[in-house]
């Protein structure tokens, strides 16, 4: 980001008035640099909030119905359910203290008004700082109208003054060595306030200094006054002042620039060469020269350059874009372009479904992720545009790795839903569009719409579709599961896998539904049986390179060696799963891991480690929305094992250490889960014997067999089995004789 130049009263008063009132909206201008100050602001606050600053940009955003789940998702609350969304981030914010800016809301002015009346009502703790060029209108709303620089008219306040400051400074990033003087600066002052102190204005004439001079660019502003301020003396002078600088950088561009600048008006947030040349490139304009076209709009300020480890990216501001997007207006190209955006994301789309099960599914889950919004503004152009309904159905159901893996189900579930109202063509299309959708459906816990879902998919199955068929019960196979309904689930699963392998579908489909089955087994005790199956399923994801179902595989191995007695082996799989989960993303997946390693804790007797993951899983299954993904199965296995750690320690204790589990942040939870906090390197001694496992050892030492030890601590016999493994592997004893002389050694203070 640039540097921040001047803005000290702006910066002052609005952190006052947010002292003093819970929304506080900077108003102003395009250009006039609203967000910058808000973003300042914000920094500067960030330790007044414990539960944090958060910031949704709401610019690339054209549907009001997903502005609630857009903040939501910049919040990181991944909730899947299918309560009212703003009713879920209602809940969630209202224990929090936090600050959430909501910037650029002006062309979703009404929508951003109604959320931020109904957060502020929940939750007591949030402020709300926003950036409009209007106000929200609602009661307790300050506003700071954010006004264009002041530039004294002569004098030395004058070449002091901040806008003067910001040209020198972004002056200097383009002519190395340039400073203000004697002999420049009233001509720079005299600049600035021809540009009405705007910021943005200011920043694109420091740009022309590659060319010009300070007075050339004066003289020939002066000249381009008039024809390019879109309006004459009808038009407030700060915007003819914002829209002489921008438009004077268009006549000043190239031809092909130009062009190049109104095309990139189609793209959503920002965008890679590839997009570029893909979307951009036509007769008129040549793959080849792309870069230095683009180059050029980097240098004259219309394009900017950004950096990260996914490589080089490029953005336009939003009044640089909707300038762009006025001449593409102009040219009449607006539609083509729109639907070559849209061809682009779906080539996109296409590509990742057929790579998804094969090595590269973290890269891929990193670039959906980086073309949210491309991929967002184009189902949004299908949807909205006679005649691109079909080509929209399309690309919602390929898009199902978005919604399913990369933790987006409730959006997944408003474009699916959509898609199958516009359109009910039947066919290939139509029947992965519904079997995209019952997927989702699954995840936020809506069996019956699933059901009625797969009963669709049975229909185009009916056409002799055979991977609609597998799909079909595939769908039906992960409702029956989550309901409860084992022995139905892994039939249903078993016939998908056998179905999917007739199809055209060998990779992810029949992978999914076999961890499935052997979910269904796990939960039905035949752990023997899940234990087959997932090692059929690790050879096929070992020869795929896979890892997404891989994560799911490892999660249930660990359930299946936890319904063993087999803690350590569960521990493994389930910290294999969780790291995997981890690389994802895979929100869901992360709780379900953790749980997993909470339950095997409290079987191994450690009660305050399975309190502390219970309550780090909490958070996150809190802001999922969802616990335990609405599985009865699951959430008896959990509610077992908080009875088991409360048993062993009381309730007080367990409380106090489910609350640090609670206080965890994210990362900081996955970490102590993994044991790359410390809890898992410790050298073996003494010290890592858990109370309960020196409690068996007590008992051990007083002569009774393991079977004695569970009747008197009320535990499976297999627990205590493992107990005791334990206490050997962890003081290094072989016998249960040496288990007593190292009690009687510690009761005689000789340990």
């Amino acid at each position: 980001m640039r540097s921040f130049v001047g803005r000290r009263q702006e910066l002052t008063e609005a952190r006052r008035m947010l002292s003093v009132s819970r929304l506080v909206t900077l108003t102003g201008v395009g250009g006039v640099g609203k967000t910058r100050i808000a973003l300042r602001v914000a920094r500067r606050l960030h330790g007044a909030f414990t539960d944090g600053v958060w910031l949704a940009e709401l610019s690339a955003l054209q549907d009001p119905e997903l502005l609630a789940h857009e903040v939501s998702e910049q919040l990181k609350l991944a909730d899947t359910s299918t309560r009212p969304h703003v009713e879920v981030l209602s809940d969630y914010c209202a224990d929090k203290r936090l600050l959430l800016v909501l910037d650029t809301c002006e062309h979703l002015i009404d929508e951003c008004a109604a959320l931020a009346r109904t957060l502020l009502r929940a939750a007591s703790g949030l402020r709300i700082l926003a950036t409009s060029r209007q106000p929200l209108n609602i009661p307790g709303e300050r506003t700071l109208a954010i006004a264009p620089m002041r530039v004294p008219d002569s004098g030395p306040a004058a070449a002091r003054c901040d806008a003067v400051a910001l040209f020198a400074e972004r002056a200097a990033a383009v002519v190395p060595g340039f400073v203000l003087s004697a002999g420049n600066g009233d001509a720079v002052a005299g600049l600035c306030r021809r540009l009405d102190g705007i910021p943005l204005a200011i920043e694109l004439a420091a740009g022309r200094l590659r060319v010009l001079s300070v007075e050339q660019i004066v003289a020939r502003l002066d000249d381009r006054f008039g024809l390019l301020s879109g309006g004459g003396r009808a038009v407030p002078g700060r915007h003819r002042g914002l829209r002489t600088a921008v438009g004077w950088s268009h006549e000043l561009c190239a031809p092909g620039e130009r062009l190049l600048w109104a095309r990139l008006s189609v793209f959503a947030g920002d965008f890679d060469l590839d997009a570029v040349e893909a979307v951009c490139c036509d007769e008129r304009l040549a793959a080849g020269e792309v870069l230095e076209l683009v180059s050029g709009l980097v240098e004259k300020s219309i394009a900017l350059r950004e950096e990260n480890a996914a490589g080089v990216r490029y953005r336009l501001l939003d009044t640089i874009r909707e300038y762009g997007r006025d001449w593409l207006d102009a040219l009449g190209e607006r539609r083509t372009m729109l639907a070559r955006h849209r061809d682009h994301y779906l080539r996109l789309a296409r590509r990742c479904d057929e790579e998804w099960c094969g090595p590269d599914q973290v890269e891929w889950r990193a670039r959906l992720t980086r073309e949210h919004a491309n991929l967002r503004a184009a189902l949004d152009f299908c949807f909205a545009t006679p005649g691109q309904v079909r080509v929209g159905v399309d690309l919602a159901g390929t898009l199902w790795v978005l919604w399913a893996a990369c933790g987006l189900a409730r959006e997944g579930r408003h474009y699916l839903d959509r898609a199958l109202v516009l359109d009910r063509s039947p066919g290939p299309v139509r029947a992965k569009a519904v079997w995209a959708c019952g997927v989702v459906a699954i995840t936020q816990g809506d069996f019956d719409a699933a059901e009625t879902l797969a009963a669709e998919c049975r229909e185009h199955a009916a056409d002799g579709d055979v991977a609609a068929a597998a799909r079909a019960a595939h769908v039906s196979g992960l409702a029956a599961v989550y309901r409860g309904d084992l022995a139905q689930g892994a039939s249903l699963s078993r016939e998908s896998a056998e179905l999917y392998r007739l199809s055209d579908d060998p990779g992810t489909g029949p992978l999914i539904v076999m961890v499935n089955q052997a979910m269904a087994l796990t939960m039905m005790g035949d752990f023997d049986g899940a234990v087959t199956v997932l090692e059929e399923h690790r050879a096929e994801c070992e020869k795929h390179g896979e890892l997404w179902t891989r994560s799911y595989s490892d999660y249930v191995r660990g359930l299946a060696e936890l319904g063993r007695g087999r803690t350590a082996s569960a521990v493994s799989y389930g910290r294999a799963s969780l790291g995997v989960r981890r690389q994802l993303g895979e929100i869901v997946g992360i709780a379900a891991s953790v749980d997993l390693l909470a339950w095997a804790a409290a079987a191994d007797g450690e009660a305050h480690r399975a309190a502390r993951l219970l309550g780090a899983a909490h958070q996150v299954w809190r802001a999922i929305g969802l616990p335990q993904v609405g599985c009865p199965e699951l959430i008896a296995a959990r509610d077992r094992s908080e009875l088991a750690a409360r048993g062993m320690v009381g309730d007080r204790a367990y409380d106090a250490a489910f609350a640090e589990g609670t206080e965890l942040t994210f990362d900081e939870a996955i970490a102590y889960a993994l044991g790359e906090d410390g809890t898992a390197a410790r050298p073996p001694g003494p010290a890592l014997l858990t109370p309960r496992e020196r409690e068996v050892a007590e008992l051990v030492a007083e002569g009774l067999s393991n079977r004695k030890i569970a009747e008197r601590l009320y535990v499976a016999k297999r627990t205590v089995d493992a107990h005791v493994e334990h206490i050997f592997a962890k003081l290094g004893f072989t016998s249960r004789t040496q288990i007593a002389a190292w009690v009687t050694g510690r009761r005689t203070g000789a340990e």
